[in-house]
């Protein structure tokens, strides 16, 4: 039922149509019983009764009539049938169109723990196969339920009008039906479960493999990803098959008790009609209406085996659907007034992935206008510390400040169009270069976007391309150096102007020449903005006000390039490598 309350709740706007659809569905299948009646009437009136040959005779006007209104109605009722189907599919179009839109934008606003959780392939399943699943869920499933239990009871209630005996004999077979479908469904269930994440697996493992595929052909690894994916893809279609198969073992055992209907109405109808309990025209009714009865048992198999995939994505749907992400923003949030001055503070911060911990006890300030360089081996928590300023995570202990505030109480879209940021792992959308570097500010002048990728150095190369600043930039930024696609991101953040400015390891893939070009143009801004970075090259961080040096989530140095070189330490070590 909670699933059936979702469905109509995500059906607004299109709730009236869809009950049209219904009504229109429940008057075609009723309308099926008229055209046997009228044959019943035909034959017992004008074919085989005793007043036939004289009623053939005097009342043919009336035959005819009886003629034309069989086949009127079954016209009208094809008009309505085709009426509800077309108001099904738009109802159904309708849902799956706002769920989607629900769905992405709450993706959209989901945190970084989110996507830790969830895999890209996942996610995509969720947003294209399974809402498939629901929009057939409403246009088949639902409609077809409906068609069989209107045609089922609209039949029974006809024959019992005709005979209460005859109707009780069509019936015999009905719990023979409903034994053997509670035993699909209770078998069936769990292989559809499995089959979704089958999916899901497969899915999963293609986006990996084309999104890398750089990767692959580097290291020669086409066979062996063929060979992953292979598994991967007859692991579903085993799957497949296990679930299409449990259908194939009930199958026979449906068909021919569906089947069998025709042996009841011509062992039982023919003894009443010898009996003279039943005319020939009412056993013409029975006969005629056995698909009515035979159809729905047929169907019933099919409907369970649909609800049963409409469940298992349903689920998944749904999970998604009511996801809510931890960092959000409070509901007594602060408004910052004015423009954000930029000062940061870390106050005993601590943070843990889980139970491993990755900072811990960190404190420092940087002063609006400073430069702060954060240096350090790998793993030792400098890309998770930035990431607590504009709450990609939120702190385990202490707090990070903006101004004084506690970036937990600051509205987010406040802090966050505060902060610039450019990272190493540079991620560009299928878009012009301008496009790229306004993707912060859309509003963005064509010559306040040629000011900041002058500033990031990429003013160069980029009018050298094919179309300039309206060159289309393929997916990821294919047909980029990693250095052009960096400066590409570091245009994009001072574009917005920011107050805070973090920048992790962005001139990791420039040369020393455009590095110092860069550094040049960072120290000349023509907007105040508190300058975080991290960095791996001593020629960078030589430059900061601050030098804060982490070793294993905490800060074991800190001080001006003068001070840290007197030192016996991590940073002496890495000026002496690169000096």
């Amino acid at each position: 039922m909670f699933m059936i309350r979702w469905l109509w709740k995500n059906m607004k706007g299109d709730r009236g149509i869809y009950c049209a659809a219904l009504c229109m569905t429940v008057i075609s299948q009723a309308m099926y019983i008229i055209s046997p009646y009228l044959t019943q009437q035909i034959i017992d009136t004008f074919l085989v009764g005793e007043e036939a040959a004289e009623n053939l005779r005097t009342g043919v006007d009336r035959l005819i009539f009886m003629l034309v209104m069989m086949v009127g109605f079954t016209l009208l009722r094809c008009v309505i049938q085709y009426s509800s189907n077309m108001c099904y599919e738009h109802a159904s179009q309708g849902i799956i169109y706002r769920v989607r839109k629900i769905l992405f934008d709450n993706i959209e606003k989901q945190d970084a723990p989110f996507y830790d959780r969830h895999r890209t392939g996942d996610i995509m399943t969720v947003v294209t196969g399974d809402l498939e699943m629901v929009r057939h869920s409403i246009a088949w499933i639902i409609k077809t339920t409906l068609e069989c239990i209107v045609l089922f009871s609209a039949t029974m209630i006809y024959f019992f009008t005709i005979d209460w005996l005859m109707a009780l004999c069509m019936l015999i077979l009905t719990p023979v039906i409903l034994l053997i479908t509670r035993g699909f469904k209770r078998v069936v269930g769990p292989f559809y479960v499995d089959l979704r994440e089958k999916l899901s697996d497969m899915n999963t493992r293609a986006e990996e493999n084309i999104s890398g595929n750089r990767v692959v052909k580097a290291f020669a690894r086409e066979d062996t990803e063929i060979e992953r994916f292979d598994k991967t893809n007859k692991a579903y279609n085993e799957a497949n098959k296990k679930a299409a198969f449990t259908w194939l073992k009930f199958f026979p055992g449906l068909e021919i008790t569906a089947q069998s209907l025709s042996v009841v109405c011509l062992l039982f109808g023919g003894i009443f009609v010898a009996l003279g309990r039943l005319t020939f025209g009412e056993y013409a009714a029975f006969s005629g209406l056995i698909w009515t009865l035979s159809n729905p048992m047929r169907t019933l198999g099919n409907i369970i085996n649909d609800y049963q995939r409409f469940t298992a994505s349903a689920n998944k749907i749904i999970e998604l659907y009511y996801g809510k992400p931890f960092i959000v923003e409070r509901e007594d949030a602060e408004e910052v007034e004015g423009r954000i001055k930029g000062r940061v503070e870390f106050r005993n911060v601590s943070f843990s992935y889980g139970n491993t911990q990755v900072l811990h006890d960190v404190s420092f300030t940087a002063e609006p206008g400073e430069t702060i360089a954060i240096m350090g081996a790998t793993g030792s928590g400098k890309t998770t510390l930035i990431d607590l300023i504009p709450r990609i995570y939120d702190v385990s202990g202490g707090q990070v400040l903006v101004d004084g505030h506690d970036v937990r109480m600051m509205k987010l879209k406040q802090l966050r169009g505060s902060i610039g940021i450019a990272t190493q792992d540079v991620l560009l959308y299928s878009d012009t270069i301008e496009g790229n570097i306004s993707f912060g500010n859309i509003d963005l002048p064509q010559e306040e976007v040629e000011k900041y990728a002058k500033a990031a150095d990429a003013d160069g190369f980029i009018r050298k391309t094919s179309d300039g600043y309206d060159t289309i930039i393929g997916e990821r930024g294919v047909g980029l150096s990693g250095g052009q696609k960096q400066r590409i991101s570091l245009a994009r953040a001072l574009a917005v102007k920011p107050s805070i400015l973090i920048l992790d390891d962005t001139t990791s893939a420039v040369d020393l020449e455009t590095e110092k070009n860069i550094q040049d143009a960072l120290g000349k801004l023509d907007f105040p903005c508190t300058k975080i970075m991290i960095a791996q090259r001593i020629s960078t961080a030589c430059r900061a006000d601050k030098i804060i040096v982490l070793r294993n989530g905490t800060i074991a140095e800190c001080g001006t390039h003068e001070e840290l070189i007197q030192l016996d330490g991590y940073y002496r070590e890495v000026y002496d490598l690169q000096k």
